[in-house]
């Protein structure tokens, strides 16, 4: 059984280039085809919105947002396997949303692997509803994996 998250023991602050050995860390052990350094590195450099989540000074959590022209599009969201079903997904969802609000966006776009239950439900009690589907668009066992893109007006 998972632990129950005190949320006030969260916190979240921009990524930055020290934190990267461990996102990578937790990015290797969540998918088979994790984001590399040097795709975290461009995303700090170009200037899009990174941020970690900490429980007592351990990286729980990360995500990266990118924000334009009244849109923001969430690239990317992850949690430490340990820490999984504690409700960091969701806070980290939910700091996302607040924080292309900030940057004055209308609407939040993702794409998801429609394998990937957990996050569709993640999403889904989030207010996040289906656009499209983009065909082939992540790399997976034996070929490709299509690309659910959901959106959330905010």
């Amino acid at each position: 059984m998972s632990a129950i998250l005190n949320e006030s023991t969260l916190s979240f602050r921009p990524m930055q280039e020290a934190d990267l050995a461990d996102v990578i860390e937790i990015e290797r052990r969540s998918y088979p085809y994790p984001w590399t350094r040097i795709i975290f590195s461009d995303c700090l450099r170009a200037g899009y919105s990174c941020w970690v989540c900490e429980r007592q000074g351990i990286i729980e959590g990360y995500g990266v947002i990118s924000v334009a022209a009244g849109e923001s599009h969430l690239l990317n969201l992850c949690v430490r396997p340990e820490a999984l079903q504690q409700g960091i997904g969701r806070n980290l969802l939910k700091h996302f949303i607040s924080v292309a609000r900030r940057h004055g966006a209308e609407v939040v776009f993702l794409e998801v692997r429609p394998s990937n239950r957990a996050a569709l439900a993640l999403y889904g009690k989030n207010g996040f509803n289906e656009l499209g589907v983009r065909k082939d668009y992540y790399p997976a066992e034996g070929g490709r994996e299509d690309a659910l893109i959901l959106a959330r007006v905010l």
